[in-house]
């Protein structure tokens, strides 16, 4: 009789821990999901901090570092060429990373319309072509962005005005992706549209975490030489500014236009930026403690992203152990989330359930990348460098996959 008692507690506390395991995990990930955004809105609204922007002209030394972007350079310069910024106040280093398919000589037909520079460099990486950009660097401000990406005229002086105000060490730029031709490029079009609210709240209360790679700019004072090997500059470089008690802000009049990314894509992209956020947290450990002034922020959403993928699967896990009948309640839910992604490989682009089976397979296959991502602990951080492939159609009848540094 004392066995069986002994037994019958030891499952009663075996389904307790369960319970609690899967409340945790569940509670984490729609705080996650859903509470931080409520909790940011709001905070957004009590705790706004304008930004000071003036009429500010300086000079601006532009860094685009490519490797292999001849496709684009052309159409890239054209977009520099036409910024609505003084054009003596501007100049352009083009940092070629090894390029070997005719960049170089593009660059050069341009050289006698502005002031442009080509710097060859051996193929070394975006972050040793990024550093070679900053040696080279002659403006107050440094504007930085990749070669794929259109940009709006009024973008560059939109950005520099934001430093007439003396606490913005660093300023982010909006990237707008065109609509993409099917559901599944819509489905990572409309992630890249809640990431884009989280930053414009963050930026609201003080300060974004990171950048976009392919429109920002910052002081030259403050930018840093990057560790050999960083996997994302859009957020060291900004961090460089932040840390030194600036302002990094993300300013939604300042657009660049990107095509849409198929997921298979933006799976690879995504496995590397996330790998590049536990970079930077080995890089700068201050992000974890109270000297963070995001603090709160950064745990939240950054920190947050990393840890979620974990906590579903141990949600699965504790699911097993959880008694009768929110077991089954609870196996059951999760399994007709995941199967519901799984399906959208099969459902038709036409049917009216991949409107709910899209943006459940992208998610899914975010969190898959953010598991991936610890892979930067095991691997060489330039393994994790690929190709960024997009099917565009930049020129008429023309479609091309095409491998670029950019974000």
């Amino acid at each position: 009789m004392v066995h069986v008692a002994i037994m019958a507690r030891c499952a009663i506390l075996a389904a307790v821990t369960s319970l609690l395991v899967f409340l945790i995990s569940v509670v984490f990930c729609a705080y996650t999901l859903f509470g931080y955004p409520v909790l940011l809105g709001l905070l957004a609204r009590l705790r706004r901090r304008p930004v000071r922007k003036g009429p500010l002209r300086t000079t601006v030394t532009v860094i685009l570092p490519v490797h292999n972007g001849a496709r684009w350079m052309a159409a890239k310069l054209e977009s520099l060429l036409r910024l609505d910024y003084p054009a003596g106040l501007v100049d352009i280093l083009v940092l070629s990373d090894g390029s070997d398919d005719g960049t170089h000589e593009i660059v050069q037909e341009f050289a006698g319309r502005a002031k442009l520079r080509l710097i060859v460099l051996p193929r070394g990486g975006k972050a040793a072509a990024i550093n070679a950009g900053i040696a080279h660097a002659t403006g107050e401000v440094l504007f930085f962005t990749d070669v794929r990406q259109e940009l709006e005229r009024q973008s560059l002086r939109n950005l520099v005005e934001c430093f007439a105000d003396p606490q913005v060490g660093a300023a982010s730029g909006e990237l707008i992706i065109r609509r993409g031709k099917g559901t599944e490029e819509e489905s990572v079009g409309l992630y890249w549209r809640y990431e884009k609210w989280l930053r414009r709240k963050q930026s609201q209360i003080d300060s974004v975490m990171g950048t976009t790679g392919c429109i920002y700019a910052m002081r030259r004072k403050l930018a840093s030489p990057l560790p050999e090997g960083t996997l994302v500059d859009d957020m060291y470089l900004p961090l460089c500014a932040f840390f030194r008690g600036y302002r990094v802000i993300f300013d939604g009049s300042a657009v660049a236009y990107d095509f849409p990314t198929q997921l298979k894509s933006e799976f690879r992209r995504k496995v590397r930026t996330l790998a590049g956020v536990y970079q930077v947290i080995g890089q700068c450990p201050a992000l974890l403690s109270p000297r963070n002034r995001m603090w709160i922020h950064f745990l939240s959403h950054k920190f947050a992203r990393l840890l979620m993928p974990w906590a579903m699967l141990v949600a699965f896990v504790a699911s097993t152990g959880l008694p009768d009948p929110w077991r089954g309640f609870a196996l059951a839910a999760q399994a007709a989330a995941y199967g519901l992604a799984a399906l959208d490989f099969v459902i038709p682009e036409r049917g009216a359930p991949k409107r709910l089976t899209s943006p459940l397979r992208t998610f899914m296959v975010l969190m898959a990348a953010s598991l991936c991502a610890v892979s930067i602990f095991f691997l060489p951080a330039k393994s994790l460098w690929s190709q960024t492939r997009v099917v565009a159609e930049p020129a008429p009848q023309e479609a091309n996959d095409v491998s670029t540094l950019a974000e």
